[in-house]
């Protein structure tokens, strides 16, 4: 069984510092890590090769940094690293970005199931996993939270609705799926595996190796239909709260006041 795993690097967003006046991220600003919601992919893989004798092959778009992510996924059970990475795929927004994972994956060789985590804790869109498994043309679930069955032909799911209603869905191979963190707890890297992972060799991919399956129209700025022209970091408000204990009469008596106040009521 080959997995294709899709991660990306995000800053750590408790320390990341926001450029106020440009109104951007100061990636540099914070160590980067892979995006949490991806390490449950990435256990989810893990735990298919294992149970079936498979391969994991992670990919991300990024910087050259960005090959340190990839070092850590194979600390924690990948079998192959790819890092696609040009400055034509530089300032990519999610249908761009979409496009150049799959012209690789397109590129790549037979896979049976990609998986992805269901957001990225920086854009936080839940776009990419669902674009690309359109550009590729096979079926997909998002908000993956079990695995129920796999076979050589296809494979069953259960999702995790809406209003806490639950999915179950069934999808031909190859397929894609988007988990939640619900699926598995991560488990943490051997020293072992983390002393191999400085040694591996990292494939990288640019433009010129994926021309034949995308143009350089298609990626990057160029090939993003969406433009961020400002990000803005909201003032926090200080609000003043009342904690209500037992105390029904009281609640109910202060929401109507407040209700009467806004002239709502």
């Amino acid at each position: 069984m080959k997995v294709v795993v899709l991660v990306k690097e995000v800053p750590d967003m408790g320390k990341v510092r926001f450029d106020t006046e440009k109104g951007v991220v100061d990636r540099s600003s914070a160590d980067a890590q892979i995006n949490p919601f991806d390490l449950n992919a990435l256990q989810a893989a893990v735990d298919l090769k294992n149970l079936y004798n498979g391969e994991v092959t992670v990919i991300t778009m990024g910087p050259l940094r960005a090959e340190r992510t990839l070092r850590d996924a194979y600390a924690r059970g990948a079998d192959n690293c790819v890092l696609l990475s040009d400055k034509h795929f530089s300032g990519a927004d999610t249908f761009a970005t979409s496009r150049t994972i799959a012209a690789y994956i397109s590129k790549l060789y037979d896979y049976d199931v990609i998986i992805c985590g269901e957001k990225s804790i920086d854009g936080d869109t839940a776009q990419v996993g669902g674009e690309v498994a359109d550009i590729l043309n096979i079926p997909h679930a998002y908000y993956v939270e079990k695995i129920n069955s796999i076979s050589d032909k296809e494979i069953v799911v259960t999702i995790n609705s809406l209003c806490g209603s639950k999915q179950l869905r069934k999808m031909k191979l190859p397929a894609l799926i988007s988990v939640t963190k619900n699926i598995n707890r991560n488990e943490l890297p051997t020293v072992k595996r983390k002393l191999k992972s400085l040694k591996i060799q990292v494939e990288k991919f640019g433009l010129s190796n994926l021309i034949d399956y995308i143009s350089e129209e298609d990626t990057g700025f160029k090939g993003s239909p969406t433009k961020v022209i400002k990000v803005v970091v909201p003032k926090e408000k200080i609000k003043e709260c009342k904690v209500y204990k037992d105390d029904f009469r009281g609640f109910f008596s202060d929401v109507l006041g407040a209700l009467k106040d806004k002239k709502v009521l």
